[in-house]
């Protein structure tokens, strides 16, 4: 690694360390270099908190992409939750930069969104979606990263054991075709509407188009 990155990346991790609060000055004592050379690098303070916010996405979507698909996109979808609950809490200063505070979304958050809308155009093509797929991507987006939110700024309030469960679930249900204490028949039948989605089969398009009928009928 050259001296040029050494010292760029010494004051990303000042920066990402102290948080969106800390001065130009507290940066540079703990990253060892003079305002000058955070200028340099990042022209103003808004330049060197949109690089953390940059790397902090970077590291995120590494994640997420690290996820290899099932055949199954609901859980996909569960998993893809906790991921990012985990990060965030995991991660709760570079989160911040990341989601909190900002008057313009950082443009690394559309790219997120978009594995995102990759499950859950998946979950819609299985028959389960009970919206389109553009309101329950922010539907999903919007209360992952408030459950987030919260958990990192009030860990200890009455109520947050299991918050990001309830909520996700709760999410779930209001978004899919699924109805608490369905039959095992039902949950039978959109698990195989699933998997219809993801897997080629040997049925004729005719064939595929009404077994696929007759699974939406006994899983509503």
């Amino acid at each position: 690694m050259s001296e040029h990155s050494q010292v760029r990346d010494r004051i990303l991790a000042a920066a990402t360390e102290l948080g969106v609060d800390a001065s130009i000055r507290d940066v540079c004592a703990a990253a060892g270099v003079t305002p000058p050379t955070v200028y340099h690098y990042f022209g103003d303070k808004n330049g060197l908190l949109d690089a953390v916010a940059a790397a902090g996405f970077g590291r995120y979507l590494a994640e997420k992409r690290s996820r290899e698909p099932s055949a199954d996109p609901v859980e996909d979808l569960r998993r893809g939750w906790d991921g990012h609950v985990e990060f965030g809490v995991r991660n709760p200063a570079i989160y911040g930069l990341m989601y909190g505070g900002r008057s313009v979304p950082h443009p690394s958050m559309a790219l997120g969104q978009e594995i995102l809308r990759g499950i859950i155009t998946r979950i819609g093509e299985a028959g389960l979606l009970r919206m389109p797929v553009d309101d329950a991507v922010q539907t999903v987006h919007a209360a992952t990263v408030g459950t987030t939110i919260l958990l990192i700024t009030n860990p200890s309030e009455p109520g947050m054991e299991k918050l990001s469960e309830r909520t996700r679930e709760a999410v779930l249900a209001s978004i899919l075709v699924v109805s608490e204490g369905s039959s095992e028949l039902a949950d039978a039948a959109r698990h195989l509407l699933v998997l219809l989605a993801g897997t080629g089969t040997d049925l004729t398009p005719g064939e595929l188009g009404i077994l696929r009928e007759l699974l939406a009928s006994l899983g509503a």
